[in-house]
């Protein structure tokens, strides 16, 4: 399959049964080599954790069973996958019966995991809203705005001689999907220990964004990316939570090694 081969911009049928085929994988070397990432040394740890809302199957006796899910693929797993293909993957499941919830459970797991060539976990339920605490916004600072794509890492700057530690964050993130050109938006939290980051500045970067096209994932690796490159911070971590579209939103998260992992969770507008 190729890309102009995805079922989208066009009539799509409804899945009448299970079909894993419906998965589409794209290679993560594709986006990282136009950031400049190595693919075989990766600078960065990190997960995609998506939220599935619209989950639902048939039971053994035919009636419907529905539930939400957590799936959570590996940043060095060799694909990621499309979300609107995994949209109809999941629509897929809802005239299909299964003679146990596990059985379901398994089957995506095992599924996403081939698509995505690693271990993918899934489990039911959803993690808890929670709120920013301890971050701080840097919505509202007084600056002037006029550039809105491509992204610009020279637009980012730090005061090299201000070490601080700080959890900085924006809910101004948007950006396009590369497939449908539909608008993305997203919350995104920088963690950091480094020069102190002009938040100006990275206003201004992250709104850059704002006509970029660009999978999620990989937009939080460009962010990442140009932090280190421009500000040289001693730990970094990245997490964008994307509002949901078509009953799914994915949460990227990326790391220099060694740092811990933030506590899974949802905004109020996912």
């Amino acid at each position: 399959m190729t890309t102009q081969d995805l079922p989208l911009g066009r009539h799509v049928d409804y899945p009448r049964e299970y079909d894993a085929s419906l998965l589409f994988p794209i290679p993560r070397a594709l986006g990282r080599g136009h950031i400049g990432i190595d693919d075989a040394a990766l600078p960065f740890i990190g997960v995609d954790r998506w939220h599935a809302y619209e989950l639902s199957w048939l039971d053994s006796h035919g009636r419907p069973r529905i539930a939400t899910a957590t799936f959570e693929v590996p940043a060095d797993s060799p694909h990621l996958v499309e979300s609107k293909s995994l949209k109809l993957y999941l629509n897929s499941f809802n005239a299909t019966r299964f003679d146990s919830d596990e059985r379901v459970r398994a089957c995506i797991a095992e599924d996403l995991s081939r698509a995505a060539g690693a271990p993918v976990q899934v489990q039911f339920g959803l993690p808890p809203i929670d709120a920013a605490s301890g971050s701080v916004s840097i919505d509202d600072e007084s600056t002037t705005i006029d550039c809105y794509g491509p992204p610009d890492a020279m637009l980012l700057h730090a005061d090299d001689a201000r070490v601080v530690s700080e959890t900085l964050t924006s809910s101004v993130l948007k950006s396009n999907c590369p497939v449908t050109g539909q608008p993305d938006w997203a919350r995104v939290t920088i963690a950091y220990r480094g020069p102190r980051l002009d938040r100006a500045a990275l206003l201004r970067y992250l709104v850059s964004f704002r006509d970029h096209a660009e999978f999620h994932e990989q937009c939080v690796e460009r962010i990442f990316t140009d932090l280190v490159v421009r500000t040289q911070p001693q730990s970094l971590s990245v997490e964008a939570r994307y509002t949901r579209r078509g009953g799914l939103d994915i949460n990227p998260w990326r790391a220099t090694p060694g740092t811990r992992r933030p506590a899974a969770g949802r905004d109020a507008r996912q």
